[in-house]
């Protein structure tokens, strides 16, 4: 198994996910790690989500009391999770962060000559 092989065992959401970061980015081995976890929990985040269309968000609760449906929990958690696990991987968003560093020196730039030639005009 080649270093960007996908693992074992990714369901569609899990593989597309591998497939859009470990394409676009070049990965070490502790974040192909966390690349993997996070696909798995898409996967599992998919199957809860179809799951959840089937059931009730309205469930009773161990005293008989209406209780919100466990899965929304459970998906709004495991949502964070991947959220967390992909901010670790720390990828680059579209526009590069040395483009907004040079474009806000650029404006911080621009902002000291407009008040450099004010002040002398």
């Amino acid at each position: 198994m080649a270093l960007n092989d996908p693992p074992e065992g990714l369901g569609p959401k899990g593989m597309e996910l591998w497939l859009e970061i470990s394409e676009a980015f070049e990965l070490r081995v502790d974040e192909l790690r966390i690349l993997g976890d996070a696909c798995r929990e898409a996967d599992l985040i998919e199957r809860m989500h179809i799951e959840l269309q089937e059931a009730r968000l309205v469930v009773k609760g161990s005293m008989g009391q209406d209780v919100a449906n466990p899965l929304v929990q459970e998906l709004r958690q495991h949502r964070a999770l991947v959220a967390r696990l992909l901010a670790a991987l720390k990828l680059p968003d579209e526009e590069g962060q040395e483009e907004r560093d040079a474009r806000a020196r650029s404006s911080q730039a621009r902002k000291a000559a407009l008040t450099r030639w004010r002040g002398t005009a």
